[in-house]
């Protein structure tokens, strides 16, 4: 209520000390938008060891959101040391939930080997699943991609689209 002012005057002070205590009490949504207000400053003194900290409790328990937050600190160094590997940790959980700039970041480090080896089969997989939802980055990304690969990668890596897709992101590896 404080946070979008609906019935009361917004007030993201009083929205942090609230969600402070349901997230203590474990509530899951209080841990994520906690996390996003000690990310942005909103309501709180900014403090990115606090986001990462609240972005983990909830990423922990399967919130794709927090998990894509949680990627993006390890991936801009904010609030624990810059670490592509555990970016992409924190990515791959949030794209086999369907979150379509998780799979671009993924295609992306498949790309570029960052925390991952270096796969442009993979990276085509990951930008064609994100396309197939109507992205236009994913789509771009992967229309540039193809131009780096022979017909027989390309058909390979939408081999395992259709495959990680029909497993709901089970076979996605």
């Amino acid at each position: 209520m404080y946070y979008t002012g609906l019935g009361v005057e917004q007030n993201y002070k009083n929205a942090a000390h609230w969600y402070q205590r349901a997230a203590q009490q474990s509530h899951i949504k209080a841990q994520f938008n906690l996390g996003c207000m000690f990310d942005s400053g909103q309501g709180v003194a900014q403090d990115y060891k606090e986001a990462v900290r609240w972005f983990a409790l909830a990423a922990q328990q399967g919130v794709p959101a927090a998990q894509f937050n949680l990627g993006l600190m390890y991936e801009n160094g904010r609030g624990e040391a810059q670490d592509y590997k555990e970016a992409a940790r924190w990515f791959l959980l949030a794209a086999k939930q369907g979150i379509s700039q998780a799979q671009i970041n993924l295609g992306f480090y498949y790309e570029h080997g960052l925390g991952l080896s270096q796969d442009s089969i993979c990276a085509h997989m990951w930008f064609n699943i994100a396309a197939s939802d109507g992205n236009e980055e994913g789509k771009r990304n992967r229309d540039l991609i193809e131009a780096k690969l022979t017909t027989q990668q390309i058909e390979q890596a939408q081999r395992m689209a259709r495959e990680c897709m029909a497993s709901n992101y089970a076979k996605c590896d």
